[in-house]
């Protein structure tokens, strides 16, 4: 009995050894440039508690060990909540001239399809009242074939609209100059669209966009193991190669700047660090609170678990407040941002 009994222990012990040097192994590939290695860059989207689940176990285990074996525990469970997780911690900057913006990619070629789809995506705005509101993945919802002009109108309200393919830009102050731009991968042609909207005397350069998802070249490396990385690692190029031409036209704009879409990355991906490398910070990390996970829900087991879609805004604009909606009405989460035009030190 004794015999089995330190068997036990000592298998405990390894048990919460292993954790502990396997999420800091995790926690290395993350910090160095994961996507310069394609198995690494799979990290950026394993969910949660994936690591979070046996840090737990691993915490009950040693409840049966030595205090220091309880300690090593307890900071793994800590280290995934922290530094893993990365969960924002935001201050709020002072300012003033206020605007309210909303990204929402809203599968509408499902929404359409779904009784109450469409209505769930027009409560899901009501309840924000956003000044503009960025559209991604909505070229379905202004066919009067599958929404009715009533619910188009209850939707984007009294705003000026622009559309252009899967964008929808709509705005209750002056839009100037929109137009879509390119950012091809592989010879094909993908658009974002930029307009000008002006706040009382202040233009501010917006840009919503809509990378490549990343859906099918993680489903490649799920079910084809090694031989799926070359598609997962094509798949990831082709965000890389798009976040490096859009970066490139972002420094051509000489007015304060907000960026609001659908990235289909983390923020610590070199997607997402492109566009911070041109002068924007992510208003979520700046002035949220919480994780802020925006997609997963529509899977198993019904959790948000990825912070995916993002506001990122130039140094001269203040964010008051950053959140994100519910999960109701699309397989997204909005991220909804107070900022403030004029940004006060």
């Amino acid at each position: 009995m004794e015999r089995t009994r330190k068997w036990w222990q000592s298998l405990g012990q390894w048990v919460v050894a292993a954790v502990a040097v396997g999420l800091l192994l995790v926690w290395l590939g993350l910090s160095n440039d994961p996507e310069s290695h394609a198995a690494l860059a799979l990290l950026l989207y394993v969910p949660y508690p994936v690591y979070l689940v046996p840090a737990v176990l691993a915490l009950i285990w040693s409840l049966s060990l030595g205090w220091r074996w309880r300690v090593l525990a307890m900071g793994s469970v800590l280290f995934v909540l922290t530094v893993l997780m990365r969960p924002a911690l935001g201050s709020p900057d002072d300012g003033y001239r206020r605007v309210r913006l909303m990204t929402y990619n809203i599968k509408a070629y499902l929404a359409v399809h779904r009784p109450t789809g469409v209505a769930d995506l027009a409560m899901e705005v009501l309840q924000h009242d956003p000044d503009v509101v960025v559209l991604q993945d909505a070229g379905q919802l202004l066919d009067v074939r599958y929404t009715p002009p009533t619910s188009i109108k209850t939707i984007l309200g009294q705003r000026e609209v622009y559309a252009f393919g899967q964008y929808i830009v709509a705005s209750r102050f002056p839009m100037k100059g929109c137009l879509p731009g390119w950012i091809p991968y592989n010879g094909q042609n993908h658009s974002y669209v930029h307009c000008v909207i002006s706040v009382n005397g202040t233009d501010f350069d917006l840009v919503t966009v809509h990378f490549v998802t990343p859906r099918d070249g993680l489903n490649a490396a799920r079910s084809g193991g090694v031989k799926g990385l070359g598609a997962w690692r094509d798949n990831m190029n082709k965000r890389l190669t798009q976040s490096g031409v859009l970066a490139e036209h972002l420094r051509l704009m000489k007015r304060p700047r907000v960026v609001a879409g659908d990235l289909n990355a983390p923020e610590n991906s070199s997607v997402v660090q492109d566009l911070l490398d041109t002068g924007l910070r992510d208003a979520f990390a700046s002035a949220g609170l919480g994780y802020g996970y925006t997609h997963g829900h529509s899977l198993w087991p019904g959790i948000s678990f990825l912070r995916i879609d993002h506001i990122l805004v130039s140094e001269e604009i203040g964010v008051s407040d950053a959140f994100v909606g519910g999960k109701v009405a699309s397989q997204h989460r909005p991220v909804i941002a107070d900022l403030l035009l004029v940004r006060q030190p």
